[in-house]
């Protein structure tokens, strides 16, 4: 099991610091495959390696002056607020118990819709967002509305805490529509965002899991086999996210969504029937 965790490790934390997403959305599914459905001890764990993978990948972003400070200052209390909200919700019957099947239909419905929406986007060829608009230039301000924050942080933080995930799958395209930010910054400002609903969301979720799952001691060993080889893949996959080209990034983003999300679905159903 250990060889096996590094292994998942490093190939979420390259996942994680390339697309800005802590690496549990790999990280969850790929457990779920090999060791079988503990969803919501995956999860307690994820949290614990989102935080270890973004922490190294915002300090490479911010040694590019990919992070707009402002959007993350705005955000950070909200999303902290909303990932307390989204751990209490991931605890509810209808995905606790018997009902853990459905945390898994909706982890893979999550992954799919926003693959979907990635995609539609792409169809459209939507020229109001350019890629490149404050990308890597702390120089340019970014003003960012209570509300628009509102709109960027609460899905994420909710998501966040119900999920598991980092919450970048939605802080990043939420950050290029409402806020006109590049990929790559978007995807910076949400690594550094992670920090936060990561920590406070990790503390909660493993206290709700000593409540009712089993003990601490297991999502905190898990972690300590998995964060390793995410830390190392982590400090690739953001080196990566400024070097590769644009198109490369979006690739790898839906072919995540759909492998990872479609696996959840198809395991969960069949959990459910």
């Amino acid at each position: 099991m250990t060889l096996v965790a590094i292994v998942i490790g490093v190939v979420a934390g390259i996942c994680g610091g390339l697309l800005g997403t802590g690496g549990s959305i790999v990280m969850i599914p790929a457990m779920t495959e090999v060791l079988g459905p503990e969803q919501h001890l995956y999860q307690a764990a994820a949290m614990y390696m989102n935080f270890c993978v973004v922490v190294p990948a915002v300090l490479h972003h911010q040694k590019v002056r990919a992070v707009h400070w402002a959007v993350v200052k705005r955000c950070a209390p909200i999303a902290a607020v909303a990932v307390l909200v989204g751990v209490a919700l991931s605890e509810q019957g209808i995905f606790s118990g018997q009902g853990e099947p459905n945390l898994r239909m909706l982890f893979g419905l999550f992954l799919i819709a926003n693959a979907g929406l990635e995609v539609w986007r792409t169809v459209r060829r939507d020229k109001r967002i350019n890629d490149n608009y404050f990308l890597g230039d702390e120089s340019k301000p970014v003003v960012v509305s209570w509300m628009r924050a509102v709109v960027v942080a609460v899905p994420m933080g909710l998501m966040a805490g119900i999920l598991g995930v980092g919450g970048g799958v939605l802080a990043v395209p939420l950050q290029r529509r409402l806020l006109g930010i590049g990929i790559r910054s978007a995807i910076a400002n949400s690594a550094a965002l992670i920090v936060t609903t990561s920590m406070i969301g990790a503390a909660y979720k493993n206290y709700s899991f000593q409540q009712f799952h089993g003990d601490w001691s297991e999502p905190a060993k898990l972690a300590l086999m998995l964060i390793p080889g995410a830390i190392l893949g982590s400090m690739v996959g953001s080196r990566l996210t400024h070097r590769l080209p644009k198109k490369w990034i979006k690739a790898a983003f839906l072919v995540l969504l759909v492998v990872a999300g479609s696996r959840m679905i198809v395991q969960a159903w069949r959990d459910i029937s």
